[in-house]
């Protein structure tokens, strides 16, 4: 016996599965609505997963655009609760001294510490040991001296020691 053309037994598959889902419809109907209402929530969070990963991407393309907010006065952290008082090193002429500083290289373990600001260093401090945040703190006082940023770090090193 010769078989069918494809057209006729595609047109018969057709048929057979139009008439099986015939016969399921009712029992979709009854959860079609919690159905679409699945798929809407399902495609909103997609959307919003999707702006917020336009929004982050947007605003590390922006935040070298702009300079990073100093740390607010209403901020409090651990570390500022026990204050250290430490002797600030007053600036001396001396051409020996100024081309130490000159030459002093930022530590290899956070070469971009000169780009950071204040709250982006109190958040890589707690994974540095007291050596890697006295040789921080030398470098601070070799270049800039920002006051904030040595209390910061004589807290921090105070702490650690305090610690352990």
């Amino acid at each position: 016996m010769k078989p069918l053309p494809l057209g006729v037994r595609i047109a018969a598959g057709l048929a057979v599965t139009a008439l099986e889902q015939a016969r399921k419809l009712p029992q979709q109907l009854a959860g079609l609505p919690l159905t679409v209402v699945s798929e809407a929530m399902q495609l909103s969070m997609r959307v919003q997963q999707h702006v917020t990963e336009l929004a982050i991407k947007g605003d590390d393309v922006l935040s070298g655009l702009r300079p990073a907010e100093e740390e607010p006065e209403w901020a409090t952290f651990d570390e500022d609760e026990t204050p250290v008082t430490t002797s600030q090193e007053t600036p001396v002429d001396d051409p020996w001294e100024e081309e130490e500083r000159a030459i002093a290289e930022v530590p290899e373990f956070l070469p971009a510490y000169d780009e950071l600001s204040i709250a982006q260093l109190r958040a890589r401090l707690r994974n540095l040991d007291v050596e890697q945040l006295e040789e921080l703190l030398r470098y601070e006082k070799a270049h800039e001296s920002r006051p904030e940023f040595v209390g910061m770090l004589n807290r921090r090193i105070a702490t650690v020691k305090a610690q352990s």
